[in-house]
């Protein structure tokens, strides 16, 4: 007996230690020493970098700060993280035991002709139940084990929710500058095109130009008159939408957007890392992997349940009963005992629901890879734009100036009559081309940095300490 006293905590604790099911795995792939056209260093922890600071714009540094505190999309991510940790205090909940207690009072009596009784019968009684299911194959813990992933996830899905408010913020941002750009260039071409027309109807009344001269000139300031409207209009639609991703009303921040500014310049350097990196840094890798170790602890709960349970239960009753005109008296009533639940038939849908976890958790593998994959494609394709980015806007900056040259001696060759306006005409059209070409590139310049960072998963958490020695990633 003594033997068996000791030997019966042991076998509980042997039966407590049982787990269903496989223990997850960080996933593993074959990734490329380092980008195509990157570097061989690794770049540690960018979470922290604020990256937009290196387009020296003081008013985008402000909106982003706003963005990153008031976007809803943020605190919709962070709200979930609440709900998260919820369930993984209810998925724990189901190991350990629970107390429920009770109470009641009833009055009782009968009434009429044929009573046997005048008066009233009172009974007090209390009620106390515990209950302890004994998680001998893991079933709980393996619950808990996929809350505490799920909450991981949503974790890593608020600071993914934080990397698409950058990029749209930044982006909105360098599209509102670009169009003030344009919109500036088409004012500018407009005085210009307006004193060629002024100067052909002049040179008309002195009999040197021609009526169709005046009407080709008076054609370009129309349809340079045209474009405004549709500049100003996109101006609005992306002060409007950098408004609402700071979570206020679209249009509260025009006056101050419609301040113009310079284009914004990236005048940072070019750090890429290594496609490992990304499986550290990029949020929407951990959150894939995550969901796969939530996917890997179902299967152990799905198993768990392909065997017999135990319940510890017990209650106890106790009461007070009191007739009218006879004294009182106690009554308790008890109970305790394991109770054994073991599936016989079931139609096969316990281990149907075995087949089905362990399908979940290998297409969540499947995402996983794929998700890893998608980002060593953005990063590359990044990398591929900034580099030549720069090569682009040079040639256009020689364009520019070269169109405008054209254009002055074209205007003064047609003063002087030894060329017809259609040259000058030409000349204006093809300067106010390249200065359009011009100001695209250097907006898609600015864009393909935003991109750059982003995909290699650069500062959703700014002004946080850097890791200096990050963790190895596989």
């Amino acid at each position: 007996m003594a033997s068996f006293r000791f030997a019966s905590p042991a076998l509980l604790l042997l039966l407590a230690g049982c787990v269903s099911g496989p223990d997850h795995v960080p996933p593993e792939m074959p990734l490329p020493a380092k980008f195509s056209e990157g570097g061989a260093k690794n770049i540690g922890d960018v979470s922290t970098a604020a990256w937009w600071t290196a387009y020296r714009d003081t008013r985008l540094n402000g909106l982003v700060g706003e963005g990153l505190n008031q976007n809803l999309s943020v605190q919709q991510a962070l709200e979930r993280i609440n709900a998260a940790a919820g369930g993984v205090t209810v998925a724990g909940a189901g190991s350990l035991p629970s107390l429920l207690v009770g109470a009641s009072h009833t009055t009782s009596g009968t009434m009429g002709e044929r009573s046997v009784s005048g008066g009233a019968t009172n009974i007090s009684a209390g009620e106390a139940n515990v209950s302890w299911l004994l998680d001998l194959f893991g079933q709980y813990r393996r619950s808990k084990e996929s809350a505490q992933a799920s909450l991981d996830a949503a974790y890593s899905s608020a600071d993914v929710a934080k990397l698409t408010l950058l990029q749209d913020l930044v982006n909105s941002y360098i599209d509102l500058r670009f169009f003030q750009e344009r919109l500036a260039l088409s004012r500018a071409n407009l005085k210009s095109r307006q004193e060629t027309y002024e100067l052909t109807k002049f040179q008309l009344e002195a009999g040197a130009a021609s009526r169709l001269d005046v009407v080709q000139a008076e054609g370009l300031v129309q349809s340079t008159q045209a474009e405004i409207p549709g500049l100003e209009t996109n101006i609005r639609v992306a002060a409007h939408h950098i408004a609402t991703l700071l979570g206020q009303p679209a249009g509260s921040l025009l006056g101050e957007l419609l301040k113009g500014a310079p284009q914004p310049i990236f005048r940072g350097g070019i750090a890429s890392g290594v496609p490992a990196d990304l499986i550290r840094n990029r949020p929407d890798i951990r959150v894939a992997e995550r969901n796969l170790a939530a996917a890997t602890a179902n299967i152990g709960v799905a198993i768990s349940q392909l065997y017999p349970t135990i319940t510890l239960s017990g209650s106890i009753s106790p009461s007070y009963v009191k007739v009218a005109g006879v004294s009182g008296g106690s009554l308790t009533s008890w109970s305790f005992g394991p109770t054994l639940t073991l599936p016989i038939f079931d139609g096969g849908r316990l281990r149907a629901n075995v087949d089905i976890a362990k399908s979940d958790a290998k297409t969540q593998y499947l995402a996983w890879k794929s998700t890893v994959l998608s980002a060593v494609e953005e990063v590359e394709n990044a990398l591929s734009a900034v580099r030549r980015d720069a090569q682009t806007v040079e040639a256009l900056r020689a364009q520019v100036k070269t169109t405008q040259e054209t254009l002055e001696l074209s205007t003064a060759s047609y003063k002087d009559g030894a060329s017809s306006l259609l040259d000058v005409l030409d000349a204006q059209r093809q300067v106010s081309l390249a200065q359009a070409s011009l100001a695209a590139a250097i907006q898609q310049m600015a864009k393909d940095y935003v991109s750059l960072n982003v995909a290699i998963g650069g500062g959703y958490n700014p002004g946080a300490p850097r890791t200096t020695a990050p963790p190895k990633a596989s």
